[in-house]
């Protein structure tokens, strides 16, 4: 007799230094999976067959890009609409295909009606399509199908990603304006420094005369642009190539999560996003009826950032281990005092789902406040810096005709 050996993706806990490690392992079956890991020193969190089928390739291969939360909460909200009306599932399906304009979720979804078709359950069949359906929804939809409300958490998934996509509209429009400000401000000053400079420095060469240092430095700049400015794209666009390959990768998070959280203002704002989109989709899973655990697991990643997936990693921890949520969240440096305190007073009062609600309510509204306080006090500051940039630069190749009108009024 043969023994089926399958790969499995997991997630554990480092036992000595509590880091959450993810990678892939194979064995027989998920009891296997668990032995290796304990072999390890790691405590397994979420184990889980990895995909890897030639559809799933496919879709991986030939459309790269991560289906965007938008058409994810549309497609949610249309489905929910059309089982609430009472349409079979496979013909509801079929009609979104049809319709859906957005192309790699209609390449995931023609595999999910494949594979419903040929047996597979609804929840099972986005399951194989992780690049297209996050595993939140994918669990919504499990707990939905087994509890006979696929229709009402279709409808929670559309609601909590149409919130989710309101906030980042909004913290994508507050930095919109300052980047673009910012990159043509550096285009102005590239051009002037390319085209004004030389035409000044011929005209200084004909005058005679010392250059002062400002000035100076501005001709050598203008002289070496040839250089300059190809290394300065080829940089850019070594750097941005490097990013979009590797921001994802657990070694970059890992260095990006928490400093991001450090920066002054953005870090604050980042924070508060975390907390409202941790507290948020954990309240809908609660209501769903999912277990505080099994929650806790599908949530994690959810939040968007390396620092707040360790503290809902050692959560997991403490709850596991007999402790109450409220605990560990207490200790952690990336959930304020305020949301442990609701926390505990959720749990205590039996009403953790709804003071979870109010969180992601509180903290939404803190990050669109403090978004839209953040654009009008950008907009001066970039006046000015933009203002003191160009205002330098005129100044620097005005001063030699300053000090020739100088000599003349002394001669």
């Amino acid at each position: 007799m043969t023994t089926t050996v399958d790969s499995f993706s997991f997630r554990a806990v480092n036992a000595a230094s509590h880091d959450v490690i993810r990678g892939t392992l194979e064995a027989s079956d998920e009891a296997a999976v668990i032995d290796k890991l304990h072999a390890q020193g790691l405590v397994p969190l979420d184990i889980r067959p990895a995909v890897t089928s030639g559809l799933h390739r496919e879709i991986r291969i030939g459309g790269r890009r991560r289906v965007r939360m938008k058409p994810l909460a549309l497609f949610a909200d249309q489905l929910s609409s059309l089982i609430n009306a009472g349409l079979p599932l496979m013909r509801s399906v079929r009609v979104l295909v049809d319709q859906t304009d957005d192309a790699p979720l209609r390449a995931a979804l023609v595999a999910v009606q494949h594979d419903v078709e040929t047996g597979l359950s609804f929840s099972a069949a986005l399951a194989k399509q992780p690049a297209a359906f996050p595993p939140l929804m994918v669990n919504l939809i499990r707990v939905g199908e087994a509890g006979g409300f696929l229709g009402d958490s279709l409808k929670m998934v559309a609601d909590t990603y149409r919130a989710d996509v309101e906030l980042q509209d909004k913290l994508r429009a507050a930095s919109t304006y300052p980047l673009v400000v910012l990159i043509i401000a550096m285009l102005a000053v590239v051009g002037m420094i390319t085209f004004i400079v030389p035409i000044f420095e011929s005209m200084f060469a004909s005058m005679g005369g010392e250059l002062p240092l400002p000035t100076k430095l501005l001709v050598i700049t203008s002289h070496n642009m040839v250089w300059i400015l190809p290394t300065m794209l080829v940089l850019a666009t070594t750097a941005w190539i490097w990013w979009m390959r590797n921001h994802r990768t657990e070694k970059v998070r890992r260095i990006t999560g928490p400093l991001v959280l450090r920066i002054p203002i953005f870090g604050r704002i980042a924070r508060k996003t975390a907390v409202a989109r941790f507290t948020r989709n954990l309240a809908m899973m609660l209501n769903a009826g999912v277990p505080l655990l099994h929650a806790l697991s599908s949530v994690e990643s959810t939040s968007n950032n390396w620092a707040m997936e360790q503290s809902i990693a050692q959560i997991q921890i403490a709850v596991r281990d007999g402790e109450s949520m409220a605990a560990p969240m207490s200790r952690s440096m990336v959930c304020p005092p305020l949301v442990a305190q609701m926390v505990a007073v959720g749990e205590e009062s039996g009403t953790l789902p709804q003071m979870l609600t109010k969180v992601a309510e509180m903290y939404e509204a803190d990050v669109k406040s403090a978004t839209d306080q953040l654009a009008s006090v950008l907009e001066p500051i970039l006046i000015v810096t933009v203002g003191i940039m160009i205002g330098s630069m005129v100044l620097s190749l005005y001063l030699p005709i300053f000090g020739l009108y100088s000599q003349l009024a002394a001669q």
